[in-house]
């Protein structure tokens, strides 16, 4: 609330600024004026309701209420001050425009449904009807229909908000989905609605209100950017109850503008539907549940989905109080927190991890998955700026190491001295790479090089290899500049002449020293023994 005060502060002080804009010597009257000073009210109000009601069902009656006044006061403005024979009380006019801009504020941040998700009456889904039938083999095909639907949040008998549509009518109950629902907007959500199977098993609820031949549906919620994924389980009762209804080949129609009255039994989500983690880091997978009784029948277990095989690691039942495995504290699961902690992270932990709540007939879960991702450290053989004359060479290595996983790309560039008139950097078609290696730990490494040739021309000239991998958003770059300088004949033919002079006193020691050596030889061996 304090953010839509100082805004509306914000709006009457620019509201204000007309007495300056407008001197009182000109004629407020005119159609054009009025017009966008109009306009400019309705954008602000628009602007900032829409923003706030976005969620909530009277946001078109609530705005059309600001509109309307905005419009009134700005005619009561300038009827009372476009005739020019009362200038005195343009001022309280401009005061009470700014006065109603600030009380159309206040209502935008009072309807309710604003201040928090708990409370916003309706949201758009999809249900997603299924109908089986039968082909001439005796196989079952399920066709899918995408129905539009809403989840509505009231009281029983309350008439349907957007009767257009399929209701579900989510009446009172210990468990309200919308409650773990934080700082979002109807737009950042995905609503589906599916029929619920339950495989068979026909048993009462133990929650209050319900029957042997209730009818399930699942309502997932999910957040567009991966924040959270919500699974509830809405429970109805039909009013002529049909036996074997439950079971999914003979499932009651539903019309397109029906309405259901629904309450919401159980829930299970997480707030980690994916997540990504380096090497030898603990990490924790978010599960939580809601049930609307205590003392509940209650199982919980993790698995673990990896190159097709499942392993179980972790089981509690409350009814037998058995636990098999680690990782999820039982006091915890008493407060409906099945979040799983994971040892030490290595390769092998990447996969899908299930989180399962089963609460018959019910049974609930939630998949994340868990990505091993570790970003390489790039590294050159080379300094930041290297000198070469011209007409040398030199080996030049890119080496990238302990990444996670194998798809890594790395390619040399080359942008011409002086930023090349704004031409885009050369990729390099001479650059030789290494296999992939494969360490211990279960990173990899790669290298990437080519033999730089050195010309007074490229001198100033910077080198860059670019790395990418699927653990850095951006790519990394390590870069050089090379420094060509002349190649001195001088001082060419000064080291030929030493090297050569070096060679020939080697020659002539050898020339000297080997008849000695030879004759020593043979005087050895005349010596009697």
């Amino acid at each position: 609330m304090v953010w839509m005060y100082m805004e509306g502060c914000l709006v009457a002080v620019a509201c204000f600024g007309f007495n300056i804009v407008f001197p009182s010597s000109l004629t407020l009257s005119s159609s054009f004026t009025y017009r966008i000073i109009t306009l400019l009210i309705q954008a602000i109000v628009k602007i900032k309701c829409q923003r706030v009601l976005r969620t909530a069902a009277q946001a078109g009656s609530v705005l059309v209420t600001c509109i309307k006044l905005s419009e009134m006061k700005v005619k009561e403005l300038f009827e009372l001050s476009g005739t020019g024979t009362d200038r005195s009380r343009r001022p309280f006019c401009n005061m009470s425009l700014n006065v109603n801009i600030l009380i159309c504020l206040f209502l935008c941040g009072e309807v309710p449904g604003i201040q928090s998700f708990e409370q916003v009456p309706w949201l758009p889904c999809q249900l997603v009807d299924e109908s089986v039938t039968f082909n001439d083999e005796g196989h079952a095909e399920t066709e899918y229909q995408h129905r539009d639907a809403g989840l509505q949040f009231g009281h029983p008998g309350d008439s349907a908000l957007n009767p257009n549509t399929i209701t579900f009518l989510v009446t009172g109950s210990k468990v309200d989905m919308r409650k773990y629902i934080e700082g979002v907007v109807e737009h950042q959500l995905r609503c589906e609605i599916r029929r619920y199977n339950t495989e068979g098993l026909q048993m009462r609820w133990p929650g209050l209100g319900a029957q042997e031949h209730d009818i399930w549906f699942t309502c997932t919620i999910r957040h567009t950017d991966g924040v959270f994924i919500i699974t509830s389980f809405l429970r109805h009762t039909p009013a002529t109850p049909t036996p074997g209804q439950a079971h999914y080949r003979n499932w009651a129609a539903i019309a397109d503008r029906a309405a259901l009255t629904t309450s919401t039994v159980m829930l299970v989500l997480t707030r980690s539907p994916s997540v990504r983690v380096g090497l030898v880091k603990q990490q924790s997978l978010h599960c939580q549940f809601d049930v609307d009784h205590k003392a509940a029948d209650l199982t919980v277990e993790w698995r673990l989905q990896r190159h097709g095989e499942r392993t179980t690691l972790f089981s509690h039942s409350s009814r037998s109080g058995q636990t098999v495995g680690s990782g999820v504290p039982l006091n915890a699961i008493g407060r409906g927190n099945a979040s799983l902690t994971l040892p030490l992270t290595k390769q092998s932990s990447e996969g899908t991890y299930v989180c399962l709540v089963s609460v018959p007939p019910l049974f609930g879960s939630q998949d994340i998955t868990l990505h091993i991702m570790e970003p390489p450290r790039v590294s050159l053989n080379v300094d930041s700026t290297i000198f070469l004359v011209d007409r040398g060479e030199q080996k030049v290595v890119c080496e990238a190491e302990g990444y996670y996983p194998l798809d890594v790309e790395m390619e040399w560039f080359r942008e011409p001295s002086g930023g090349g008139g704004g031409l885009l950097p050369e990729k390099l078609d001479t650059v030789l790479y290494s296999s992939h290696s494969h360490h211990q730990d279960g990173t990899y490494s790669l290298s990437a090089f080519f033999l730089l040739h050195a010309f007074l021309h490229d001198s100033g000239s910077k080198y860059f290899c670019r790395v990418s991998h699927s653990s850095q958003r951006m790519p990394i770059r390590k870069s050089f500049t090379l420094i060509v300088t002349e190649y001195d004949s001088w001082n060419a033919a000064l080291w030929l002449f030493f090297g050569f002079g070096s060679i020939l006193v080697m020659v002539a020691i050898l020339f000297v020293m080997l008849p000695r050596l030879s004759s020593a030889r043979k005087a050895n061996q005349r010596k009697p023994y």
